[in-house]
Parts: C-alpha cells; structure tokens; sequence
C-alpha cells in the first residue's frame, strides 16, 4: 500500500515515514502544498497523510484541490491544528478522518487501515486497454498521457 505524506516538518516527515515502513506501507514525502498536488497527479496512493499548515498554503486547499478534480483518494489530516471549526471544515471538505497532533504511531497506522479497507470495498477496478485508460469512480476516460 502506497502512502503520500504532506507535511513542512520534515523531521517528523522522516519519522512518519520510518514507522509506516516499517508498518508495510510504501511511503513518499512532500513538504509543500504545490509539490504534494503535482504529486497526487503524476503517481496514484491509496492514502493521504496530510498537514494543514504548510509553507505554501493550506493543506484545506490542497484537500479541496484534489475533491474538486475528482481525486477520491483516502485522506487523513494529522494537524495541531485541533480546533472544533477546523475538524468540521477539513471533514466538510473530503477528508476520511482528522487526528490532532501529537499522534500515537499505532493508532494512525490503525486509522490508515481502516480508511484503506473502506476505500477499497467501493472501489472499481482502472480499465486499461492499450493506451485507453477508463476510471469508473472518477468517471473519466484518458487517452496517452493526456
């Protein structure tokens, strides 16, 4: 299982990483707004870590970014930010989940699961023929590279 990590502190970034390796995921890492969007659209996940403070922007944004472009992809904000407003904002907007940080290791690598499970049980399978490629949940047919 394949996970994107947003977050500007790379320290922690580093360590989130090392965990969830360890967990059995597969895990890349992108310290702003502008690189995990460019991210999210070149390489497909099965789950967004994502902060909402970032140097660049709001992780909201990039959340809503995703949403409006069709990109359903499970997302978990792990955030200080642990305000009532900003939970109901972030789960307004297509987030999975939101966890206040800090976050025990154990029970986000819990929260990924669960969120991939869910995720997977509505999911429909990408139909590739030749350089056609038919994404039913997205509702989008892509022809090359375009």
């Amino acid at each position: 299982m394949k996970l994107l990590i947003v977050e500007d502190d790379f320290t922690l970034a580093k360590n989130l990483k090392q965990i969830l390796i360890n967990a059995g995921f597969a895990v890349d890492i992108k310290t702003t707004l502008e690189n995990g969007l460019a991210e999210t659209e070149i390489n497909e996940y099965d789950c967004l870590v994502l902060d909402i403070n970032l140097p660049d922007g709001s992780g909201f944004d990039l959340l809503q970014s995703l949403r409006k472009a069709k990109n359903s992809t499970p997302t978990i904000i792990v955030t200080a930010r642990g305000q009532v407003e900003d939970r109901i904002k972030g789960l307004n907007l297509g987030a999975d989940d939101y966890i206040s940080k800090p976050v025990d290791s154990n029970e986000l690598i819990a929260r990924i699961r669960a969120v991939i499970r869910r995720n997977s049980q509505n999911s429909l399978p990408i139909i590739t023929i030749g350089e056609l490629v038919i994404k039913p949940i997205q509702h989008l047919a892509i022809i090359g590279k375009n």
